[in-house]
């Protein structure tokens, strides 16, 4: 008796505290909001009412609502960058479909379109990701291209009407002056995960997101769960998307853009392990309305709405910094390297320290005769026999394109104007195929191109305005910009452990806060006509940049191909453990990977200004899936350590004469983000290693 009852405290407190850790990032968020909550209160001219509780809950549902949705993704090891076109999508469909005049009870019927809608986009996510086993940043992003194209067919500007009954439901009371309708969704959201949690489906998506080969060993069948995650979160950012079309009344096609940034640093807050197998949906909620309350606190002190992003992305690094933290973490890896290193250097026994010597073994070299008894060297479609297999697919197509054109347009294979024009837009891409395939052939992925392109072209009109003098300090200037981007990015990723993913996204929000800031919304100043001259003018049958691609693919393959650094980033994609023990300087590396995009992004931010002669916010929104397109396209493999940069270029030449295909046609423009998103999807999949077909 005595010992039994001695036991059950014991076990009792070991229990608690087992639950506590478990749960420590979702309490860690409960406590910030109520501080938050308490600054509110204090920075008012009064107390906190019901009105103001009510007006909080419904301004961070949509996110709270769309975030839970990419907690389950990320539990189970996925990850969605579709979240926000789902979002866009709903709204546009509830906005053009919806009749103002019908019963309240259509109201169930709507919210059940909504929801239907995002099952039905995660299911399509789920099969490529779950039963092909495609990688699912690829997919959710050429999903979310998909979705925008689709969006953009059903309503190509803001309009469209949602009945008032679906606002009055959603936003109204459950209780009058007591439970807003907001908070009553999101509990009963929240009771659906728990019952879900404590069902054999639950801990199989917890299991599959700590090791999905551990998992499968056991018997769970991990590609169903892949597949139900995909789709379960898929009907979550659908009642996001009803839940947004209520507050707004009316259908907007890039409503939901904006919020792929503040879902993402929800999860982080509220506690959830990027990776999955840790974390949940309650600190989700918390960390939605603790990035709604930082915004708002931010308005009441008048501080202007531009730093919302910059906070959202600050708070979205600093998060996925706290929340790796731990004695194994690569910060503290980090912190013991260099506390050796620093030991080394004070006893004078660091490598660059010590006398050198030559200890290579001494072999004696072959006479001239077993030399020339030697095999001859194999022949070039030999040699280049891989990179051939996966390049040369780019150029037959477009081969195809430009033989189509011609048949359907005329005026095509022997006219040098469209040579002329092909290579010209095709510039563009092709620097951003540098960048951006150099950073995937390492494994990663930049998502920080979109603003470093359109922050780049700001900060270079508003210096330069029109002066061809500037561009001699301007250039520079812009070029260190996005070499401390590129910095920041790799840091970030290299020595403070955070996901390239996140890190870029966070960079990507941040840049785009900074140009809203130093443009005030509205971008001053012009290229100077020496740029113009250089994007636009002819010489005898050519634009002068085209004169400089050559140049630059030339550099480009060399670099690649011919230079230890090239080498480098090929070890590090093929194994990051095995380039280390082979003695490739990864940190090193990774950080001039990342400061390389970020300059080719900057190059096309300053093309781009002397194009169209002046800079624009949202300039560089359009480059990002087909910056990754051209590369996959090109043969690379998304994961890293296969690719060449020739291949990609041909993924530039063949994209970019589609695209002036579809321009001569009479399709919309919304075709295009489908037609790329669906070549992503068509070339990942036919370009896959043997292994995961």
């Amino acid at each position: 008796m005595s010992s039994a009852a001695l036991s059950s405290p014991v076990s009792s407190s070991v229990g608690l505290r087992r639950a506590l850790v478990r749960n420590r990032g979702a309490l860690i968020a409960a406590a910030v909001l109520a501080i938050l909550l308490f600054i509110v209160d204090w920075v008012s001219a009064g107390p906190l009412t019901y009105f103001d509780v009510s007006f909080l809950s419904s301004g961070g549902a949509t996110s709270a609502l769309a975030a839970i949705g990419q907690t389950i993704v990320i539990l189970a090891g996925g990850f969605d960058l579709s979240a926000g076109a789902v979002i866009s999508l709903v709204n546009v469909v509830l906005a053009s479909s919806m009749d103002p005049m019908a019963p309240g009870a259509s109201i169930i019927l709507w919210t059940a379109v909504g929801i239907g809608v995002g099952m039905a986009v995660g299911a399509f996510n789920g099969f490529f990701i779950a039963v092909l086993r495609m990688q699912p940043i690829v997919v959710t992003l050429s999903t979310m291209f998909i979705l925008q194209g689709v969006t953009l067919l059903v309503m190509d500007k803001p309009g469209g009407f949602v009945s008032p009954d679906l606002g009055t439901f959603y936003l109204g009371d459950a209780i009058t002056g007591w439970l807003p309708m907001p908070l009553v969704v999101i509990g009963i959201v929240l009771l659906a995960w728990f019952w879900l949690k404590g069902t054999r489906f639950g801990t199989a998506l917890y299991a599959v997101g700590s090791d999905a080969d551990s998992a499968a060993a056991v018997g769970i069948d991990v590609v169903l769960v892949r597949f139900a995650v995909y789709v379960i979160a898929g009907g979550c950012y659908g009642l996001a998307g009803v839940f947004i079309s209520a507050q707004t009344g009316s259908g907007d096609p890039l409503v939901g853009n904006p919020l792929l940034l503040s879902m993402f640093a929800a999860v982080v807050v509220g506690g959830t392990r990027l990776g999955g197998g840790q974390g949940g949906p309650v600190g989700t909620v918390f960390g939605a309305y603790i990035l709604m309350i930082v915004v708002n606190i931010l308005l009441v002190l008048n501080v202007s709405a531009y730093y919302s992003t910059i906070a959202e992305g600050t708070i979205l690094v600093l998060a996925a910094l706290a929340g790796s933290i731990s004695h194994t973490s690569v910060l503290a890896v980090q912190l013991r390297a260099a506390r050796a290193r620093l030991a080394a250097w004070r006893a004078g026994i660091l490598p660059s320290q010590l006398e050198r010597v030559d200890r290579r073994l001494k072999i004696a070299r072959p006479s001239h005769d077993r030399r020339s008894q030697a095999s001859p060297r194999p022949a070039f479609h030999l040699r280049n026999a891989e990179t051939l297999r996966y390049a040369l697919p780019a150029y037959v197509c477009l081969i195809i394109i430009v033989v189509v054109t011609q048949i359907w347009l005329g005026r095509t294979i022997l006219n040098p104007g469209y040579w002329n024009s092909l290579l010209v837009l095709s510039s563009f891409l092709a620097v951003l195929a540098l960048g951006q395939g150099t950073v995937i052939l390492t494994g990663g992925l930049d998502l920080s191109v979109p603003w470093t392109i359109g922050i780049s072209g700001i900060v270079l009109a508003g210096m330069v305005n029109g002066s061809d003098a500037a561009l001699v300090y301007a250039l520079p200037t812009v070029l260190l910009i996005a070499c401390a981007i590129g910095f920041a990015n790799g840091f970030g990723i290299v020595y403070l452990g955070i996901s390239p993913i996140v890190m870029t996204l966070a960079t990507n929000g941040i840049l785009q806060g900074c140009a809203l800031l130093y443009s005030q919304g509205t971008p001053a100043g012009f290229s100077s006509p020496m740029l113009r001259w250089f994007m636009t003018a002819r010489l005898g049958l050519v634009t002068p940049i085209v004169l400089l691609m050559v140049v630059f693919v030339v550099a480009a393959v060399l670099l690649l191909g011919r230079t230890p650094f090239g080498r480098r980033v090929y070890g590090i994609g093929n194994g990051l453990r095995a380039a280390r023990l082979s003695g490739i300087g990864v940190e090193r590396a990774l950080i001039l990977v990342y400061m390389l995009s970020a300059v080719c992004a900057a190059l096309v931010g300053i093309m781009l200004t002397g194009f169209s002669g002046q800079a624009s916010l949202g300039m560089g929104d359009d480059y990002l899936l087909p910056s990754i397109a051209v590369v996959v396209v090109g043969g690379a493999l998304i994961t890293g350590g296969r690719g060449h940069y020739l291949g990609m270029l041909g993924g530039v030449l063949l994209l970019t004469a589609l695209q002036m295909l579809l321009a001569g046609t009479t399709l919309p423009y919304a075709t295009r983000a489908i037609l790329y998103g669906l070549v992503v999807l068509g070339a990942v999949m036919a370009l896959r290693e043997r292994r995961l077909q």
